[in-house]
């Protein structure tokens, strides 16, 4: 029943918004999408923790909650609900506009439910198709403001994201192909049929494989490159940095907070399916070699940066790295990359957001042009500067747990040179992030910037996300940590 409300009511929603075309009640409506979404899911979590794996709340057979994707969904919600409040003084700007405010109200509402549909999908095709409809939404909203830059912002969005995902298809098609049984598209179906299958031909038992590992294998490598060019992963990136940057800041803490997770789920999905097959060597492989070209590549042009939207971005790919690098390490993997997908969510969102605040007063996006915003603006400066903190893993942070617990599995692993390599990269983005930031906010002005009021919407999101990033940092270790490892 969850299920089926958080997929019906935002048709409900649009429908209302298309008959009214009023700006004010998009606003309400935006809110009350918001806190709907946020509540159902919040109870689906409840009755997942409460009941470990034996919940399953179903909507068809193509759609269901469990212990994975219960996460992504609360991370969608909780940054829906902050992104829809910060939606309230975004959207003043287009408030004259009653056709401008209309198509950004139903874009925005129709990108989280292709979001929440392809978290909730059982069926890769499905997954398949809900990430397609998440580009093409996404595509509109990035050209929101209809500048040069956006344009070619958003053309180069859509043509590499389409490959993108237009090869996780070919995936998905060699999978089928590789498929010597009956088995159907269904996760858990290939789940449980994919390794060794033991049958019996009338006189003795012998096994069989449902799928060949040539063509799993195959496959794995075109879901991955397909899936990957949606979550940002080098080398198949490019179009992140300039999507990110030119995009409103609504739109851009969404793409980094929430589309990239859910471009990983799938990869984390399609992960499981190796392991059952026992080739997880193979899969693990390629996931390191594209986690720490991810960190090499952002942290080399984090060194150089001069945008700072873009810096985000480039820190957004970085992390990215960070957990697939996770995923690939084995042992306590899983919850090292679901911890940092948490942290990382709620701590760049908020950095996104904030960094629309210093736009609108500083009318640029030059980090040399840009310095003593906590003099000037104190609210801005303080939320910029603790997001920051939190992002490169200043205890109780989350990022410092999960990179800390990274590193020990490396040891662990006996992998000391690639313990070495990572915390050089990472010792580089620390210090280009806090070398651009740092400036940003306590240097001195030798500029006249005119005082910008912003209102309050401008900063209640950011100072919950913070503060619900603070609340996971503690209760997390405290009292989850047994839960979310059980769950993998």
């Amino acid at each position: 029943m969850y299920i089926l409300l958080l997929l019906v009511m935002p048709i409900v929603f649009t429908i209302i918004i298309l008959l009214f075309r009023n700006n004010i009640l998009n606003i309400i409506i935006n809110i009350l999408f918001a806190v709907f979404q946020l509540v159902l899911s919040t109870i689906m979590f409840f009755s997942i923790l409460d009941s470990g794996l034996s919940i399953r709340n179903y909507f068809t057979v193509y759609f269901k909650i469990d212990s994975l994707n219960i996460i992504f969904l609360m991370i969608l919600s909780i940054l829906n609900f902050a992104v829809s409040l910060y939606n309230i003084g975004y959207t003043k700007n287009i408030r004259n506009d009653r056709k401008k405010g209309t198509n950004y109200t139903i874009l925005y509402i129709l990108f989280i439910t292709f979001m929440t549909g392809a978290v909730l999908s059982t069926h890769i095709g499905l997954f398949w198709v809900f990430i397609e409809a998440t580009t093409l939404v996404s595509t509109l909203l990035i050209y929101t403001n209809k500048t040069k830059a956006a344009l070619e912002a958003t053309w180069k969005y859509l043509f590499l994201c389409t490959i993108g995902i237009t090869l996780a298809f070919v995936g998905i098609i060699l999978l089928s192909i590789g498929n010597t049984g009956e088995i159907s598209l269904f996760f858990e179906d290939i789940y449980n049929n994919v390794g060794m299958i033991e049958q019996f031909n009338g006189n003795n038992y012998y096994f069989v494989r449902m799928i060949e590992p040539f063509w799993l294998k195959l496959s794995f490598v075109f879901i991955v490159i397909g899936f990957g060019t949606k979550a940002g992963l080098v080398p198949v990136h490019s179009w992140l940095p300039d999507a990110h940057s030119e995009a409103p800041p609504p739109i851009s803490a969404l793409l980094s907070g929430t589309l990239l997770n859910i471009a990983l789920l799938g990869i984390i999905r399609y992960q499981r399916i190796m392991i059952k097959a026992e080739l997880e060597t193979f899969s693990n492989t390629i996931l390191l070699i594209m986690g720490f070209l991810s960190l090499l590549i952002a942290a080399s042009f984090l060194l150089k940066i001069k945008n700072y939207k873009r810096m985000l971005a480039y820190s957004s790919i970085e992390n990215m790295g960070i957990i697939v690098i996770a995923l690939s390490v084995g042992g306590v993997g899983n919850y090292i990359a679901m911890i940092h997908i948490i942290m990382h969510s709620f701590v760049k969102s908020s950095l996104f957001l904030t960094s629309g605040n210093i736009l609108n007063k500083y009318n640029t996006k030059q980090i040399g042009k840009i310095k003593g915003i906590l003099k000037l603006y104190p609210l801005d400066g303080i939320i910029f500067f603790i997001s920051f903190l939190l992002l490169i893993g200043i205890p109780p942070s989350l990022i410092f747990i999960s990179e800390f617990l990274l590193t020990l599995q490396f040891i662990k692993n006996g992998s000391v040179f690639l313990v070495i390599v990572f915390a050089i990269l990472i010792t580089m983005v620390i210090y280009a992030l806090g070398n651009s930031i740092i400036k940003m906010v306590f240097g001195k002005s030798n500029l006249a910037i005119p005082y910008y009021k912003s209102g309050i919407f401008s900063y209640i999101p950011q100072i919950f996300l913070i503060l619900v990033a603070i609340f996971l940092s503690f209760i997390i270790p405290l009292v989850l940590s047994d839960k979310l490892l059980n769950w993998f």
